[in-house]
């Protein structure tokens, strides 16, 4: 189809007009505004003035409130979220463009009552308003500090957490401990946000402290109990926790200064630092400002904080898409994605090695100054990037065995692979009464980080399904198909993105297209094209657990379904040139569909529209179609 490479080459002449002096490519990683209300919420508590920022993040904020006064996570939530909402509000507030009269604020305000008001937000939410004062911390938080002091080994420790939960605990940790509060003499009241009970500003009946815990933590607080009834001074004990929880957060700030790049984590860990007697003007809470300052980004609707920027993802992923469309591994371009991504390869030992005592460094991180958290998306990505050039180069060569070496080692013992941590699936954490501790405090298997592992074993590193850990996966992934024949995605939406995940990771170590399961998931993807020959699923999958609709197609999914019916279809049938069709004419497309959250964070929390995302994904699948059917189809 002459119109398949005619796309291909416009998204590949548009992708090379674009790539940075060092190699690589930065899109923005773009999310809620929530990002964008906590810096301003930061940079007002620090007493940093810097207007032009507080006005380009303010000017986004402003941009996307409905005409109801909320704010949402995705464009389909239904009415707005109650506590993007809140923290919009405040950050508005903050930032002196409004005061609690303005049209602007009287509709959100209404809004934020109507849902229940501040002792129904989330509870990131809550901590934001408590760390300024706005609302009054409760008698113990969740976590005890003193587990910090219990090793990796005990029966529960602080490590039974996931990396990216503990960094952002930690702050937490500290912060409730001492029940930090940092006002300012233009701190926002919000004190009008609360609907069960007349308040005054920081005294909150300690009532309304329940909804905090949501819940009861008899375990997790025994912990604590039982320190302060020791005989030898559990004041000194205490201490000592708090202690290597400061230590902890210091240990993992990488050279940008944030706290393992992500900006949420960052911005509790300044206050907990703050609440350890450091100064608003310490060289850690300087160079963690400077380290947000870089990571936000221009949108069309004002500046944006960015959850963490993905320069090393969306690198990785470039420059395996342009090669699959054509582009030759000596192609100028690749070669010098090839020098930035063998530069960002990880060669020191994270906390990954705690459960992974074998594994030896070899992996890659999503963002540019990663050296502590490699991850096993990333990894496969740029593994799969420099294959090529791995034939051709020694060194390149052996930088990529380092990286399939860590890979293997990182296999779970239930067969199918996490993200970042082996084996940190704890029952025990999983169902703490923490709000969602069941989606973000642990690392489980997943169909997506398994089924595209597969993928990269298979494709590029010839492993087959007689290998012992392709059968382990394969296995795992046959056990946790839907009934529908579908799998849930973790980390993209949803199912779409499972299903595309588990299909080409099952073709490519040799599991037949006629094999009942494969059948099965091709029918299920059949039945959910749209009209238009794409594919769309709503964020609501990822918050219900059960596939829903969008209503419209988006290039990101459209690619994924596509690239799973390309990889088990001998040839191109009516469904696949429909979506080819769809495919060919999206790059220039405009509205909203275009530019939906597709990549998957927090459930019911985070969602991410990757700029890079409507290029990626339709050049990937084209690529393999011009090159499974040839481009005279």
């Amino acid at each position: 189809m002459l119109q398949v490479r005619q796309e291909i080459n416009r998204i590949q002449s548009l992708l090379l007009s674009q790539q940075k002096q060092d190699g690589s490519w930065r899109f923005c990683l773009e999310s809620s505004p929530t990002t964008d209300a906590h810096m301003i919420i930061l940079l007002r508590t620090l007493g940093i003035d810097d207007e032009r920022l507080i006005d380009g993040l303010a000017t986004r904020i402003a941009a996307l409130q409905q005409e109801n006064g909320a704010w949402k996570l995705y464009p389909d939530e239904a009415e707005g979220n109650l506590s993007t909402t809140l923290d919009c509000y405040y950050a508005l507030l903050f930032s002196r463009r409004y005061q609690k009269n303005d049209p602007r604020l009287v509709p959100a305000r209404e809004f934020i009552r109507a849902k229940g008001g501040l002792t129904e937000a989330n509870l990131l939410t809550k901590f934001a308003a408590a760390l300024t004062g706005q609302y009054k911390w409760p008698a113990h938080f969740l976590v005890p500090v003193e587990i910090a002091l219990l090793p990796p080994s005990s029966p529960v420790s602080f490590y039974d957490f996931v990396g990216y939960a503990r960094v952002h605990l930690a702050p937490m940790m500290i912060a409730a401990d001492r029940k930090f509060a940092k006002g300012t003499a233009d701190t926002p009241d919000l004190s009008d946000l609360y609907v069960t009970s007349p308040i005054s500003p920081g005294l909150y009946p300690h009532r309304l402290l329940d909804r905090f815990a949501r819940g009861g933590q008899p375990f997790l607080a025994s912990i604590h109990e039982h320190v302060m009834r020791l005989p030898l001074l559990p004041g000194l004990l205490h201490e000592l926790s708090l202690r290597r929880l400061e230590q902890f957060m210091l240990a993992r700030v990488e050279a940008d200064g944030t706290l393992y790049n992500y900006s949420t984590s960052t911005f509790f860990m300044v206050f907990a630092l703050l609440a350890r007697g450091y100064s608003p003007r310490d060289p850690h809470i300087a160079k963690a400002v400077v380290g947000l300052r870089d990571s936000v980004c221009e949108t069309p609707e004002g500046s944006h904080l960015q959850l963490a920027t993905s320069a090393v993802w969306d690198t990785s992923l470039l420059a395996h898409a342009l090669q699959q469309s054509g582009l030759s591994a000596n192609h100028p371009a690749i070669a010098s994605a090839n020098r930035y991504l063998l530069a960002k390869q990880q060669h020191t030992y994270g906390d990954w090695k705690i459960r992974n005592p074998a594994g030896h460094p070899g992996g890659w991180g999503f963002s540019d100054f990663n050296t502590l958290n490699p991850d096993i998306d990333d990894t496969t990505a740029a593994l799969r990037a420099l294959r090529a050039h791995s034939r051709l180069d020694k060194t390149t060569a052996a930088a990529w065995k380092r990286g399939l070496d860590w890979i293997l080692s990182m296999q779970n013992d239930d067969g199918g692979w996490p993200a970042f941590e082996k084996n940190t699936d704890s029952a025990l954490i999983r169902n703490l009464p923490i709000e969602g501790s069941d989606t973000v405090s642990t690392d489980p298997s997943s169909a997506d980080l398994t089924g595209r592992t597969l993928e990269f074993l298979g494709r590029y590193a010839g492993y087959k399904e007689s290998d012992a850990p392709v059968q382990k996966a394969v296995r795992w992934l046959l056990t946790h198909q839907e009934a529908d024949g579908s799998w849930y995605g973790r980390w993209g939406i949803a199912y779409v993105y499972g299903t595309w995940a588990a299909i080409t990771g099952l073709a490519a170590v040799g599991v037949t297209s006629t094999h009942p399961a494969v059948q099965k998931a091709v029918a299920w993807l059949l039945g959910t094209q749209n009209a238009d020959g794409g594919w769309g699923e709503s964020c609501h999958s990822d918050e219900k657990k059960t596939y829903v609709a969008l209503g419209a197609s988006t290039p990101s999914q459209t690619a994924w379904a596509l690239d799973a019916l390309i990889a088990v279809s001998p040839e191109p049938t009516p469904p696949i040139l429909r979506g080819i069709d769809f495919l060919s004419r999206q790059s220039q497309a405009t509205g909203w569909s275009v530019t939906y959250p597709t990549g998957g964070g927090r459930p019911g929390g985070t969602y991410f529209a990757y700029h890079s995302y409507r290029f990626i994904w339709p050049l990937l699948a084209l690529g393999h179609f011009e090159h499974k059917y040839g481009s005279s189809r």
